[in-house]
């Protein structure tokens, strides 16, 4: 019997060594991953980031795999490598990459009496093997694969590279979460300094948070961050890297974060996701003609941008100043009892709408935008829906009116929490749409004098509708020019039955609108849909002389080794739009919108003496707010509005396009006008309209009706018909129009 059970001890033996060494020749020949040699490790070479620079060459962003900022030993503090070794290898510079008494300890503490306070037995260099080769295979073979794996690559690390070296290698590449890689980037992430200059108790937390980077982030868990940090300077006193006394001081002090994000995000963060998708578009068109190849993120390619820095620094400062003040202006009005219980209303609806009404009372940890800095909360997901619908969303997108080059990009209020880009949004274009009607009607020959009626009309076959102006006016004439200038509507109206369904649509088509227009009679008032980016597009062709650009972002593409792989050339041909004459003539009137009509605030208010053409824009109920403005050599277009057209401002004094809108470029160009280069740049003189088209706006704005017209009135009827199929009134004799009864 004992000999049977030997036989079976040995055969067991036998077989488990069997099983061992095919499981370490299965390790060995990569089954679980590649081995590295030593040529290997020392050809160590990390991804390159590719580098994006505006065009006054300042880096603005960088494309990426992972964000990593690699730091030489010697710019490491002594504090952070004690509190490294004290918390994570405490025999570090006594082992040769596997400390056996630490995976002892493993063994029974951790494993056998379950104490998890015991730690874990994974050496620096063993995390900085999993940190650089990755592991390959799941379940329970995969993870014992992967640690033998690790284990012999912590011993050839140790054989190729010194102590010193192994600890630089290991916090220059280790994840700190929020696709931070690094000591150097986590120490600018989260204190906005290098990681040479980072105290004691800063370097504590960030050791700290390599256990769980997400559990201990201090951003959105200051409380376990904090408590983390204590056990870190815990475990210093422990090895006896501070006293008692210093440790007790440090463990006193808060958290005092200097959290950064990613301050190109901040600065320019649309407009680099804009930059990311085009530059992967030309490097696909490129390898389709070559067949050469580059990656975005680790190729270390420089993308050089049309972005003016300093222009783009402008806007974003004027979407904080402006809409800073405007969403408190917001929130009062929505802490009003019946403004709050319509906006419960909606927030219910919407909650409905997306399927999420059960998890109305769910409790999450999220970042939250705010103006005067973004905070960690714990919201329901009602309270998150209601805050966010709240929020006022604002776009706004400058470009070069002859070649298309984007100067400016702002697409919303914080790409980090709101990564929606506003710019590309459809929203309704309200006044703003009515200089490409009149555009349309100067194309078919109606003349910038031509004056249109401004009494009370009803259209009978689309249930009473009835134009109305703005600030409720009637009677009288508006000349053309003098209708858009100050954005009368009723003249508007007569001059779509004028001009035509017809070429106001083919108009709109051939500048690249997606939106289809309805002939109807609010079209004249701006009811079609538009993005900020498509309506920049149009009103470039009233600053360039009538042609058709495409925005781009991408100036030129080169390799790491400075060679040329991409570089912007100008189209051989133009397409056009409209006329020249059309083109300078909407100038002129815009110009007089912005000296005296519904834009002059831009004047008289807020001091801007640029040469300057522009219109205002607002929809229905203040739902959206618009403006849209360019001088020689610069087209800028903004929108502003929350998400939904049912929560908005109160009053045109808050919800207009003069309110809301036209401060975002009127601040921006404030600054603009200040900076001489810039302003010359961007805002040299209109050139003086030709003699015949100069005498064709001298002419009243509005004139009173003679005697004779207003004796026709009397007999004029109030009602029309307004024809689908062409747009226009049906013609009619003199004599029936004179005598045709009420």
């Amino acid at each position: 019997m004992i000999r049977k059970v030997k036989r079976i001890v040995a055969l067991l033996m036998l077989m488990a060594a069997l099983a061992a060494g095919f499981f370490l020749a299965a390790v060995y020949t990569g089954a679980f991953g590649p081995l590295q040699s030593r040529a290997d490790l020392l050809d160590i070479q990390h991804a390159r980031a590719s580098l994006v620079y505006s065009e006054d060459a300042e880096i603005i962003g960088r494309f990426f795999a992972e964000n990593r900022t690699a730091v030489k030993h010697e710019q490491l503090p002594p504090h952070l490598l004690d509190a490294l070794i004290a918390t994570e290898d405490a025999r570090f510079y006594r082992h040769r990459g596997i400390d056996l008494r630490s995976l002892g300890r493993v063994l029974f503490k951790t494993i056998l009496l379950n104490r998890t306070e015991a730690g874990g037995g994974s050496t620096i260099t063993q995390q900085l093997a999993k940190n650089l080769f990755g592991r390959q295979g799941r379940g329970a073979l995969g993870l014992a694969g992967g640690k033998a794996r690790e284990f012999i690559m912590a011993r050839r690390i140790e054989k190729v590279f010194d102590k010193d070296t192994i600890i630089t290698l290991y916090l220059n590449i280790v994840p700190f979460g929020e696709n931070v890689f690094g000591i150097e980037a986590a120490a600018r992430r989260f204190f906005r300094k290098p990681a040479e200059e980072l105290s004691a108790e800063e370097a504590a937390l960030l050791v700290g948070m390599l256990k769980a980077n997400t559990f201990y982030n201090p951003r959105l868990f200051p409380q376990r961050a904090l408590g983390r940090r204590n056990v870190v300077i815990g475990r210093m006193e422990v090895m006896g890297c501070l006293t008692s006394a210093q440790a007790d001081s440090l463990r006193s002090l808060p958290l005092a974060l200097a959290y950064e994000g990613d301050r190109a995000e901040n600065q320019a963060g649309y407009f680099l996701a804009r930059v990311r998708q085009e530059t992967h578009q030309l490097l696909d068109s490129i390898q389709h003609l070559t067949g050469t190849v580059w990656d975005l993120e680790t190729s270390g390619l420089e993308i050089h941008t049309t972005l003016n820095l300093p222009l783009q620094q402008h806007t974003v400062r004027s979407f904080g100043e402006h809409l800073g003040r405007m969403q408190r202006i917001l929130d009062d009005q929505y802490r009003s009892p019946a403004a709050r219980a319509a906006l419960k209303e909606i927030v219910t609806a919407e909650l409905k709408r997306t399927g999420l009404d059960a998890r109305a009372g769910e409790k999450r940890r999220q970042w939250i935008f705010d103006w005067k800095g973004p905070y960690a909360d714990t919201l329901t997901v009602a309270d998150s829906l209601r805050k966010a619908l709240s929020l006022i969303h604002a776009g706004l997108l400058a470009i070069d009116p002859h070649s298309g080059a984007v100067r400016a990009y702002v697409g919303g209020i914080d790409h980090p929490t709101h990564p929606y880009d506003q710019v590309h949004a459809r929203r309704q274009l309200a006044s703003a749409f009515k200089p490409l009607l009149y555009a349309a009607a100067l194309e078919e020959g109606i003349r910038p004098c031509s004056y249109f009626d401004n009494d009370s009309v009803v259209i009978t076959d689309f249930t009473g509708y009835s134009p109305t102006n703005h600030d409720r006016s009637y009677g009288g004439m508006y000349s053309m020019a003098g209708a858009l200038s100050h954005s009368m509507n009723i003249p508007t109206f007569h001059v779509f039955l004028q001009t035509g369904f017809a070429p106001v649509n083919d108009l709109w088509t051939r500048m690249g609108f997606s939106f289809p227009l309805s002939n109807r009679p609010s079209l004249a008032m701006g009811t079609a849909e538009a993005s900020i980016f498509e309506l920049t597009v149009a009103y470039a062709a009233f600053a360039n002389g009538g042609f058709l650009v495409e925005p781009y972002l991408v100036e030129s593409i080169t390799g790491p080794g400075g060679e040329l792989i991409f570089r912007r050339e100008p189209p051989e041909t133009k397409t056009r739009l409209v006329s020249g004459n059309t083109s300078l003539l909407i100038r002129a009137m815009l110009e007089k919108a912005v000296n005296n009509g519904t834009a002059a605030s831009i004047r008289n208010r807020y001091g801007v003496d640029l040469p300057l053409a522009g219109k205002t824009g607002t929809s229905q109920r203040y739902a959206d707010a618009w403006f849209a403005a360019f001088g020689s050599d610069l087209v800028m277009v903004s929108r502003a509005g929350a998400s939904l057209p049912s929560v908005r401002f109160q009053y045109g004094g808050h919800g207009s396009g003069s309110a809301l809108a036209l401060p975002l470029l009127a601040l921006s160009l404030q600054k603009l006008q200040q900076d001489h280069e810039l302003r010359h740049r961007f805002f040299s003189s209109f050139p003086p309209l030709p003699t015949s088209l100069a005498t064709s706006l001298e002419c009243p704005d509005f004139r009173e009706k003679s005697r004779l017209e207003n004796f026709i009135n009397r007999f004029r009827d109030t009602r029309v018909t307004f024809e689908q199929d062409s747009g226009s009134l049906p013609r009619e004799s003199l004599f029936r129009r004179i005598f045709r009864r009420r």
